[in-house]
């Protein structure tokens, strides 16, 4: 039994031995793979230290203490303590962990880009869960550039998997200089949901605030803001890699980088009394082409002295390469919700600013204004294109010189429409409004630059305004509002050459409602020239179509009467007479030539005779009419040219 007795435990403290044996070898097999790493990126240049190695092999608990990595001039990375759990080789090339703890990290990044920006992150606490990477991390790009780090970092990024990252608090610290300004960014309660080779699905964050001062003339600003609620979902770095990496640039397709991005409340104050909240931004399908993503080109054209200003060549070189850019950049949809901004003047409020399909929309503006308050329903700006805005501004980047017709016209390539509505605005400094129920204008059909299709609707109602020498017949006749109702359209059929003047309607509310039809024919498509001397060439061989004219009396005759009476000193009765009588005279004048011409100036005597009528008066061409040879004519002999046309009038209640 004693022997019994002495062997177990001689047999135990073997075992104990051996085991302790074991840890010892594995704690130094561990130590030894872990300094191996770090030769290795001692061997690409970059000073690299670590503390003590520890390995627990129950847990299989890999620990590093006091790590400290500086590639050189462009920063460092300290962190405190790594400790990764569970660890265990995949295969060759790739280990796993069933957690990495990282405390005490911190990653800085000295004098980035044209601005000699400093920047610093600083990470308490990190955890991932079910991680898979590579053994080995290549080695960081010597160049020390923003897109190879950037690239680098991506790469790194798509090589891992993770069901989750969590990081309670990150602080980011930028330093610009006295004149690049600082600033301090802090998120809080950071969260990513299963990372997978360069995508993950979900990436939530609690709160971000920042600290910016900006440094200015005499007092510098400083502002400070919180966002909320920060949710992404569905993000994918591969095509933003694919666009930094040469070999795989060239892809044309349209890739997904985010399917969505939403925040909650947006607060941002300044030290001068600005203060702006927002309810929530929200963007949908955010989508890139590698191949227009020229990132490496632009950076390299970005002037590296600011103290010297680029050249009208290099501006307009560089904004070609920024509109390809946002060629490759593609938005499903994009919304800001309400908006408040306060400032010493009063709040002024937004009730949404919205981007869908082309489409740029702010709606439900209520704003003060040094007259009164100042509101609007919506405005927006229709098929809208951002790289073809950044081509036009390119092409205006002459300093002294003014834009040629050309460079104005381009702004039709920019958008295809605009709109206004309910628009209520104070009147200069009366208490009287102007009220925009619509103004639309829309092109289209563009020949070269300019639109040969175009529509303008407009319906409001503006004060009159006494101190106008225009306005001052409808100011004496007692009228204080003008309510105008226009809708003008145009368009160029190229196969047959015809344009016409749509039913052109403009509605003066308490003065008269007229209707215009216009057409012309032979219009040739070299007509729409910038070159005036070619476009008067060809314009020669444009024949006249039929006119039609309708205007409807609401009370512009009595207008024109009371007009003629103060005038003429006498009373309207016998103002209204003269009127007629005149215009009677002058039809017995052209009977003798023209008897078309007598029975319209009757047409038009009857229509001043009796108030509230219709005027229709139709003219169609007898033959061939070029428009310039007409136009001519009018000038001189204004009843030849009526001799070329049959004239049909009539009124009528």
């Amino acid at each position: 039994m004693k022997r019994v007795l002495i062997g177990l435990v001689v047999a135990a403290v073997l075992a104990a031995g051996g085991w302790f044996g074991f840890n010892l070898y594995v704690q130094h097999r561990a130590t030894s793979e872990v300094e191996a790493a770090f030769e290795r990126l001692r061997a690409g240049g970059s000073k690299a230290s670590h503390g003590k190695v520890t390995f627990e092999l129950s847990s299989r608990t890999l620990t590093v203490e006091d790590i400290a990595v500086d590639p050189g001039s462009q920063g460092h990375v300290k962190i405190n303590a790594f400790k990764s759990t569970g660890v265990r080789r995949v295969d060759e090339t790739r280990f796993a962990a069933d957690s990495i703890e990282i405390s005490g990290g911190e990653v800085a990044v000295d004098e980035f880009g044209p601005a000699k920006l400093k920047v610093a992150y600083k990470i308490p606490q990190m955890t991932l869960r079910d991680y898979v990477g590579p053994l080995q991390i290549q080695s960081a790009p010597a160049s020390g550039s923003f897109i190879d780090m950037y690239r680098f970092v991506l790469d790194q990024f798509a090589r891992v998997t993770a069901t989750s990252v969590t990081v309670p608090s990150v602080t980011i610290d930028l330093d610009a200089g006295n004149k690049g300004g600082s600033g301090e960014v802090i998120y809080s309660g950071l969260a990513l949901q299963k990372l997978d080779s360069g995508k993950v699905d979900a990436m939530k964050m609690d709160r971000a605030t920042f600290t910016i001062n900006v440094p200015q003339p005499g007092k510098a600003e400083r502002l400070t803001g919180e966002i909320s609620a920060i949710v992404i979902n569905d993000f994918d770095s591969t095509p933003i890699l694919a666009a930094l990496d040469p070999q795989t640039s060239g892809d044309d397709s349209y890739r997904r980088v985010y399917r969505q991005i939403s925040t909650g409340p947006y607060l941002l104050k300044s030290a001068q009394g600005l203060r702006m909240d927002i309810d929530g931004f929200a963007m949908a399908d955010i989508e890139v082409q590698p191949s227009k993503l020229h990132l490496l080109e632009i950076f390299a054209m970005l002037p590296q002295d600011n103290s010297a200003p680029p050249t009208p060549a290099q501006t307009r070189e560089l904004m070609e390469k920024v509109a390809g850019f946002y060629e490759g950049l593609r938005i499903g949809k994009a919304e800001i919700g309400k908006i408040s901004i306060g400032t010493p003047q009063g709040t002024g409020k937004i009730n949404a600013i919205r981007y869908r399909q082309g489409e740029f929309a702010i709606e439900g503006v209520d704003a003060p204004s040094p007259q009164g308050q100042f509101k609007m329903e919506r405005f927006a700006l229709k098929a809208f294109n951002m790289p073809n805005l950044m081509r036009w501004a390119s092409s205006l980047s002459n300093p002294g010189q003014p834009p040629s017709p050309d460079q104005m016209v381009g702004l039709f390539r920019v958008l295809e429409g605009a709109e206004i509505k309910g628009v209520v605005s104070p009147f200069k400094n009366t208490r009287q409004l102007v009220t925009i129920d619509t103004i639309s204008l829309n092109w289209g059909q563009l020949v070269g630059s300019i639109p040969s299709k175009a529509n303008l609707v407009v319906k409001m109602v503006t004060p009159v305004d006494p101190s106008s020498p225009a306005q001052q017949a409808l100011t004496m006749a007692g009228l204080d509002k003008l309510a105008i109702d226009l809708d003008l359209g145009a368009a160029w059929t190229e196969s047959s050459g015809a344009f016409a003047l749509t039913p052109t309607t403009i509605d003066l509310g308490n003065l008269a409602r007229a209707q215009v039809r216009l057409a012309l024919a032979n219009v040739p498509r070299s007509v729409f020239s910038l070159d005036a001397a070619q476009a008067m060439a060809e314009a020669a061989q444009i024949e006249t179509g039929a006119i039609e004219l309708s205007l409807r009396d609401r009370g512009v005759v009595d207008l024109v009467v009371a007009q003629f009476s103060r005038m003429q000193n006498v009373s309207r009765d016998a103002a209204r007479s003269a009127i007629v009588a005149m215009i009677r005279a002058q039809g017995e004048k052209v009977a003798a030539t023209n008897l078309d011409a007598k029975a319209a100036a009757d047409a038009l005597a009857d229509f001043v005779a009796t108030s509230g009528q219709t005027l229709t008066i139709k003219l169609t061409p007898l033959g061939k009419v070029p428009v310039l040879q007409l136009m001519d004519v009018l000038n001189y002999e204004p009843i030849v040219a009526l001799a070329q046309f049959r004239i049909e009038a009539s009124t009528g209640l």
